[in-house]
Parts: structure tokens; sequence; C-alpha cells
């Protein structure tokens, strides 16, 4: 990627979205001393170049119906990888899979009504593999954008990314 796409104005502007994602191309021009032409040229270069991914809305899972937050570790049986990949992809209860290192092969995040709820998604996995399954009891560090600072050399202190002058933490 070109380091110059993401030059101090455009992580700003990745910053301000990250926290507001219904920023007007305006009022992020307003706030960055830019013109609204600028503003919407860099982002679409920053759209096009797949550094802005889409704009979401966060919902509350409580609020939608899912009073539990899960995450389950899967160790796939032999042959089963993809098929728990493809398996996972159709639940609608997950909500992220990544597939990591270790003695585990899938870290599964999923929403759930209730325990009832949860044991007919394990039972759904568990014919693929072997599950370790953890209710989440709250989460001290909610989802956060991504550190912008550091990115090309610079805002480093010892080595680590500092956050951007003006700008809340994860961003």
């Amino acid at each position: 990627m070109d380091e110059r796409l993401l030059d101090p104005i455009n992580r700003r502007i990745l910053g301000e979205l990250q926290n507001d994602g219904r920023l007007s191309v305006a009022e992020l021009a307003r706030r960055l001393h830019l013109s609204p032409p600028a503003v919407a040229e860099r982002l679409s270069k920053l759209e096009s170049a797949g550094v802005i991914r889409g704009y979401h809305a966060d919902v509350d899972p409580a609020a939608a119906g899912y009073s539990l937050s899960v995450i389950i570790r899967m160790r796939p049986a032999p042959h089963q990888l993809h098929k728990v990949a493809q398996l996972v992809r159709g639940m609608d209860e997950v909500v992220e899979c990544h597939r990591i290192t270790g003695e585990d092969c899938y870290l599964i995040k999923a929403h759930v009504r209730d325990v009832s709820h949860l044991e007919e998604l394990v039972d759904q996995l568990v014919p693929h593999g072997q599950t370790t399954t953890s209710i989440v009891q709250s989460s001290p560090v909610p989802p956060r954008g991504v550190a912008l600072s550091g990115l090309v050399g610079e805002d480093l202190v010892d080595g680590r990314p500092t956050r951007l002058k003006g700008l809340p933490a994860g961003t």
C-alpha cells in the first residue's frame, strides 16, 4: 500500500469516522479545515484502496434479544477444517470467526438468547470437532477503532504507536 494514502490528514479522516461513521462529508471538511470536494476525493481513494471497508451501525446485542455473548474455541476433527468454516458462515448468531494458531483452530464469537440457544449452537458444531465455550461476563475493552498513529514511522514512543492528538483513544 502507498504510505501516502495514510498521511496525517487521511489518518484524521479515519479517526473521525471510527468515532462516528455517520459524519457527513461537509462536517468532516469543517473539522479538518478542508473543502468538501477534497474530503470526498480522499474518502473515495480510501474506499477504493480497501482502507475503509464499510460503514456500520453498532447494535447492542441485548437490545436485539441476545442476552449472552459467547466465545467458542474449536478444534475441528480431521478433514473438518473447511467444513467448520463453511458451517459457521451460515450461522446468524456468529458475529466473528477467526482462524488461529495454537491447540485450537477457530475462535468464534456469537450472541445467543439464552443457555438453551447456546446449547443448540454448540450442538451444530460438536459433530465437526471439539469445542470449548465461555460466556462473556463483561468487556473491559469494547470493540474500538484501529490505532492510526505510528503507521508511517512517526508518532512512536518507545516503539509503540501513540494516539492522534485531539482524538480519543482508539483512533
